[in-house]
């Protein structure tokens, strides 16, 4: 294995500075009232370096910012795997499953319906639609290798992500309060907040602001989403490349299997595995003290690519998508508040 060029340790060394800098930042009061994670934080920060400094770094150093976009990013999907366990599934009933399974499967098939007739191309739609569908911008990040987007497509998806993540945490608890979700018991909230809210952190706030039962029911519902992450990149990935073989896209005549995905499958399996072995050993503890720091590491990774990604959204790129992103996330937003609301009222 060949060292990594001077300039590219530079590179990461920055990456891994800001990232620091950004993991410090979501600590303070405002941030975690607003559940403004280090990753979004980090991609604002990448998005203000890269209008402003971005120019004035050395050429040389582009290399450690395109590892940390893609090889450290796809590391920090597999690692996710370790916040979920199996026996989470099965917590919230078959309903939850159910629910969370249209809901994804409905969000890719509008956006791709309404991405088209707003003359969007196919990889912000499907950016865009993985955000929304499945685990906010986790899942933007793992759809972007599959669909070999551009950095400044991710960031537009990503932003989206913040958006309407962070109306939904304050509108629910609203809707809530107010009344207007009364036809659905605690348990129905909380699967329709996990199956529609788009980060796992807007989940936990929206949550926690209506209760510790929906705040319980709700965490799990979204981590059943969260595992429908892997299939979802599988079926993406197999749509893909038949559609550039129809096409006559003759460089590419093999499905471009996202190994990651696999890998992402695997940390799951094992991980309820060994939780499940240190909870009969008297483990248990220690084994969440281990799995909490690799949360945290990987967490730290994340960010990294979050960065590194918005070091490359400049202004005149992020201009090409315009309004018509923001669109399409509005859209999607609607289906999930009252397609979702739907879903949950008829099968819960």
């Amino acid at each position: 294995m060949k060292p990594l060029p001077r300039g590219s340790v530079y590179g990461l060394l920055l990456v891994a500075g800001l990232a620091l800098l950004v993991t410090a930042l979501a600590q303070l009061p405002a941030c975690r009232q607003l559940s403004l994670s280090p990753m979004i934080l980090g991609v604002v920060l990448g998005m203000i370096l890269a209008n402003t400094i971005r120019h004035r770094l050395p050429d040389d150093w582009s290399g450690g910012l395109q590892i940390a976009g893609k090889q450290i990013l796809r590391a920090g999907i597999v690692f996710y795997g370790f916040r979920l366990t199996l026996s989470l599934v099965f917590l919230v009933g078959k309903e939850a499953i159910l629910i969370d399974s249209l809901i994804v499967l409905g969000t890719f098939i509008l956006g791709n319906f309404l991405g088209r007739l707003l003359g969007l191309d196919q990889d912000e739609r499907l950016l865009i639609s993985s955000g929304s569908a499945i685990c906010g911008a986790a899942a933007v990040l793992a759809t972007e290798p599959v669909v070999e987007a551009k950095p400044h497509k991710t960031v537009v998806a990503v932003g989206t992500v913040v958006l309407f993540g962070t109306l939904s945490m304050f509108a629910y608890p609203l809707l809530y309060r107010s009344g207007l979700l009364e036809a659905l018991s605690p348990r129905g909230v909380g699967i329709y907040t996990g199956a529609t809210v788009h980060e796992v952190a807007h989940v936990v706030g929206a949550g926690a602001a209506m209760g510790p039962e929906i705040a319980a029911t709700a965490t799990i519902t979204k981590m059943i989403r969260v595992i429908l992450l892997a299939p979802s990149l599988l079926a993406l990935s197999y749509l893909l490349s038949r559609g550039r073989r129809r096409s006559g896209d003759k460089g590419t005549k093999k499905i471009q299997v996202p190994w990651f995905a696999f890998y992402f499958v695997g940390v799951v399996l094992l991980n309820s595995l060994l939780f499940m072995l240190a909870e009969g050993s008297a483990l248990g503890s220690l084994y969440r003290e281990v799995t909490g720091l690799i949360e945290k590491l990987d967490t730290f990774a994340l960010t990294m690519a979050m960065t590194a990604i918005g070091m490359d959204a400049t202004l005149a790129k992020f201009r090409q998508s315009g309004a018509k992103a923001f669109l399409l996330a509005s859209g999607l937003y609607v289906w999930l508040v009252f397609g979702g609301y739907l879903l949950t009222l008829l099968l819960v």
